[in-house]
């Protein structure tokens, strides 16, 4: 029965502890040979945990700030919940919605060595070695192939450096293509 109960969010094991002390049902008993009384009675304790002589101090919302109410949440209330208070937090400018606006520590954390975020500071770390290209001159061979390759024996420029002139061309600005169209 308790570990039953604690799969719904919102219910822990003291919680649902205390529910089956309330409703003096067997804690050991399993769910599937509960009476349907006993089913309504549990819902009803759930979702208005107050009505039923419950303990205020286990219920998870207390003193709510839009109502003043003990409240207990269950399932996507809690989330929905804690995403406003955050929310309010931040637009209220507190420190607490300050750190919640930068992604720190809210609740009096150290921050120097730990939570930290993204890549480490000030570390190198030992990049790959980019393999070689096709038709490229190798490392070692580069004074011999660079001088042959400037020019040839016609003193025409090399088929490398006409093909470096075309990019540094078509990387400048481009024609507008409407003057074209406008024909």
């Amino acid at each position: 029965m308790i570990v039953g109960l604690t799969q719904i969010r919102g219910v822990g094991y003291m919680f649902a502890n205390t529910i089956l002390n309330v409703l003096k049902i067997n804690p050991n008993q399993r769910i599937g040979h509960l009476s349907p009384e006993q089913v309504n009675s549990i819902e009803s304790i759930i979702k208005n945990p107050t009505a039923s002589n419950f303990p205020s101090w286990f219920l998870n919302r207390r003193k709510d700030v839009e109502t003043g109410e003990d409240k207990h949440l269950l399932t996507s209330d809690i989330a929905f919940t804690v995403r406003n208070d955050i929310e309010r937090e931040k637009t209220s400018g507190s420190w607490r919605g300050i750190r919640h606006m930068f992604g720190l520590k809210v609740r009096g954390q150290r921050t120097r060595c730990t939570g930290r975020k993204g890549g480490a500071v000030g570390v190198a770390k030992g990049g790959k070695v980019m393999p070689t290209r096709e038709g490229a001159p190798a490392a070692g061979a580069e004074g011999a192939a660079g001088a042959e390759g400037a020019a040839d024996a016609e003193g025409a420029p090399a088929a490398g450096a006409e093909g470096a002139a075309k990019t540094k061309e078509s990387s400048g600005k481009k024609e507008a293509p409407a003057a074209d169209k406008k024909k």
